[in-house]
C-alpha cells in the first residue's frame, strides 16, 4: 500500500518539471501564409521571448480550418497544447453536418487575439476598377464571370462573399482552397479574380500595389488604412464582417495553466511591439478573456448560423 500511495508522489515532482521545460505547440488550423499565421508567427515568438520557453506553431489544414480543430480537439490537456481558431470555426457547425469536435463543448475559451474588418481586394489587372461602385457595375455587366477565391468552404471568406451577393443582388462564382494563403496567392498571380479576405493577410500585398483595396467591411475605417473607405461609405450600407482569431486549450486543461497563458497574453499585448504590428495589419488590440470571449464566440455562432440560412451556402 505504501507504494501505492507514494508514487504519485514520487512522480509529480518529475511530472511538474517536464510540464515546465516541455514547448507549447499552437495548433493552427490552415496552411502557413493566410490571415492566421500573420498573427500567430509574430504573436508566438513574443511569447518565446517573454516566457522563456518555445512556443511552436504546427500548421494541420483542410476543410475550412475543421481538420486542425478535430486534431486540437484530442491533444493532451496537459497545460502545454493550445488551439489558434478563427471565426471560421463558428460558421463550421452550420455548414458541416458531421465534425469531429465541439467547439463550445471540447475546448475552453481562453482569449481573443486579434480581430480585423474583412476587405474586397482585386487584381488590378484582372478587374481594372477605380472603386466598389465601378466594381458593382462591372459584376452587373459580367454576371457569373468573376469568382472569388476563399480560405474553403465554410470560412469567413466564403461566407463574407455570400453576404455580399445577397446585399448587392450581384453573382460571383466561389473557388474555394485550402486555406487563405495558397488564394491570396492566386489572386496575386490572376488565377482568381478577388477575395473578400481579411485585411491581416492582404495588408502586405496591398501596400505594395500587388492587389487593390476597394473597400473594408467595419463600421469605420481601418487602423493603418485610412485611404480606404468602408464598404458603408462606398455605397453598400449594413454590410459589415470580421475575421477573428481565438485561442482555445483542449478540455481538462488546467485552470493553472490557463490563467498562466492568459496572464503572459496580457504582457504580450501591452507592448508597443505587438501593438504596432497589429495596428499594421489593420487590428485593434483585443482585451477579451475566459468566459467573455466565450460569449462572444457563442452570439457569434447564431449570427453565422443565421447567415448560411439565408444565403443558403453550401459546400462547393
Amino acid at each position: 500500500m505504501k507504494r501505492r500511495t507514494l508514487l504519485p508522489v514520487l512522480l509529480s515532482p518529475w511530472l511538474a518539471q517536464a510540464q515546465g521545460t516541455k514547448p507549447h505547440t499552437w495548433i493552427v488550423p490552415f496552411p502557413a501564409g493566410g490571415g492566421t499565421d500573420a498573427f500567430a508567427r509574430p504573436l508566438t515568438a513574443a511569447l518565446t521571448r517573454q516566457m522563456g520557453r518555445q512556443v511552436l506553431i504546427d500548421n494541420k489544414g483542410g476543410a475550412g480550418g475543421t481538420v486542425g480543430a478535430g486534431l486540437a480537439a484530442k491533444l493532451a490537456p496537459d497545460g502545454t497544447n493550445f488551439f489558434m481558431g478563427a471565426v471560421h470555426h463558428t460558421i463550421a457547425p452550420a455548414m458541416y453536418p458531421r465534425l469531429e469536435y465541439r467547439l463550445e463543448e471540447d475546448f475552453i475559451p481562453v482569449a481573443l487575439l486579434a480581430s480585423v474588418p474583412q476587405v474586397i481586394v482585386v487584381h488590378p489587372g484582372k478587374v481594372p476598377v477605380a472603386d466598389l461602385k465601378g466594381f458593382l457595375a462591372d459584376v452587373r455587366a459580367k454576371p457569373g464571370r468573376l469568382n472569388y477565391g476563399s480560405a474553403g468552404n465554410g470560412t469567413s471568406h466564403h461566407l463574407a462573399g455570400e453576404l455580399f451577393k445577397l446585399h448587392t443582388k450581384t453573382f460571383i462564382t466561389h473557388i474555394p482552397y485550402r486555406g487563405a494563403g495558397p488564394a491570396l496567392q492566386d489572386l496575386i498571380a490572376g488565377q482568381v479574380d478577388l477575395m473578400f479576405d481579411g485585411l491581416g493577410s492582404s495588408a502586405a500585398h496591398i501596400k505594395a500595389g500587388r492587389v487593390k483595396a476597394l473597400a473594408v467591411a467595419g463600421s469605420k475605417r481601418a487602423v493603418g488604412f485610412p485611404d480606404v473607405p468602408t464598404v458603408a461609405e462606398a455605397g453598400v450600407p449594413g454590410y459589415e464582417v470580421a475575421t477573428w482569431y481565438g485561442l482555445w486549450a483542449p478540455k481538462g486543461t488546467p485552470r493553472e495553466a490557463i490563467s498562466t497563458m492568459q496572464a503572459e497574453l496580457r504582457k504580450v499585448f501591452a507592448t508597443d511591439e505587438i501593438r504596432n504590428l497589429w495596428h499594421g495589419l489593420g487590428a485593434e488590440t483585443p482585451n477579451l478573456y475566459g468566459d467573455a470571449f466565450g460569449q462572444f464566440v457563442s452570439a457569434e455562432t447564431k449570427r453565422w448560423a443565421e447567415v448560411v440560412k439565408r444565403s443558403n451556402a453550401k459546400l462547393d
